[in-house]
């Protein structure tokens, strides 16, 4: 399906319809965010215990993301 032709049938679905499927997509995007961070988080965990973990204040963790950059 196209975009185009997704958005046409949302659109021929009742409103009461659409709410649901709009809530459900939305839960659904908290969910898969939750999941992401989790995932972060993980590997900010693993980082500290194997030591690997970039540490300063914030002018220094945004040198070096913005050094990272340039590589």
């Amino acid at each position: 399906m196209t975009f185009q032709q997704i958005i046409e049938s949302i659109e021929a679905l009742s409103d009461e319809e659409q709410e649901r499927l709009f809530e459900l997509l939305h839960k659904r995007r908290i969910e898969a965010r939750r999941s992401e961070i989790a995932a972060n988080a993980q590997e900010v965990l693993q980082a500290v215990e194997t030591g690997t973990a970039q540490r300063g204040d914030f002018e220094e963790v945004k040198a070096y993301l913005l050094s990272d950059e340039d590589e």
